[in-house]
């Protein structure tokens, strides 16, 4: 991931941060908590998007869907950061992780 998404990503913790009076340790319970409910905002996407509720129909788009993952993604980046100061290498480390465990698994 390149650098300027996790410029953006400190620019809005420090945003989020500005003016708060919650404790530090606080602050991060509560974003891991909003990774939870913007991945709620995912499933009801989905569900408005094939039109399963019937008390709704269809309710919303596939680009909503796009939009609120986007959400949950911007949203755990921020927890990220907020959890360690490394959020960036440790992303990175990660996601190498994975990679090359996909990689031996094919």
């Amino acid at each position: 991931m390149d650098d300027t998404a996790w410029d953006t990503i400190d620019s809005l913790v420090r945003w989020l941060d500005r003016g708060s009076d919650i404790p530090d340790d606080t602050r991060v319970l509560l974003q891991l908590l909003k990774i939870t409910e913007e991945a709620g905002e995912v499933a009801e996407a989905v569900i408005g998007a094939t039109g399963t509720n019937p008390r709704k129909g269809f309710s919303h788009s596939w680009d909503d869907v796009r939009n609120e993952l986007c959400d949950v993604i911007v949203t755990a980046m921020v927890a990220l950061a907020r959890l360690t100061p490394d959020a960036r290498e440790v992303f990175a480390a990660n996601l190498r992780r994975i990679a090359e465990r996909s990689e031996q698994e094919a």
